[in-house]
């Protein structure tokens, strides 16, 4: 995976080329679909959907140390970055210091196992504001040979904490 320098646009496709991994993977690893795609959708429908779902929609390259390379704008929202600002960053930037060995943990047994769906954990946004997510789907993105190429994350619980 690559870090798209441009947020989604029709003129990307909405990074459908990103996006249609990630939900295909989901859907081969859970058994079920997390955005279904409609009976003649295109790639790209199924992108921009995907971008503009309430839900957070996130992905990390395969690397030892992973950077973000997709976010849609629940997820820009919630971190407060933007598609430049988020995309290119470390993942683990969006876990404080003590929260990053339990984030390991997470991203090993994602690993092993493929998929988990009831990850959670505190976050911080880019202003320092903390929040838990709950109830979070993470697994493995496959390309088209089955190869692992990353990790992504979705999820549509969070609470603001205030301390």
């Amino acid at each position: 995976m690559t870090f798209p320098q441009t947020e989604p646009s029709p003129a990307n496709h909405y990074r459908a080329g990103l996006v249609l991994p990630m939900l295909q993977s989901f859907e081969l690893l859970a058994g079920r679909t997390l955005i279904a795609r409609v009976h003649g959708e295109s790639a790209t429908e199924w992108a921009l959907r995907a971008y503009l779902a309430p839900c957070v929609l996130l992905a990390h390259d395969g690397t030892d140390d992973p950077r973000f390379v997709y976010a849609n704008r629940t997820a820009q929202r919630l971190f407060e970055r933007n598609w430049t600002d988020l995309v290119g960053l470390h993942s683990r930037r969006s876990a404080e210091p003590d929260e990053q060995a339990a984030r390991a943990r997470l991203l090993a047994r994602v690993l092993r196992d493929g998929y988990c769906e009831d990850y959670s954990g505190i976050r911080v946004a880019a202003s320092g504001r903390r929040f838990c997510i709950a109830d979070a789907s993470v697994w493995n993105v496959l390309d088209e040979t089955g190869q692992r190429v990353g990790q992504a994350a979705a999820f549509s619980k969070w609470t603001y904490l205030t301390h």
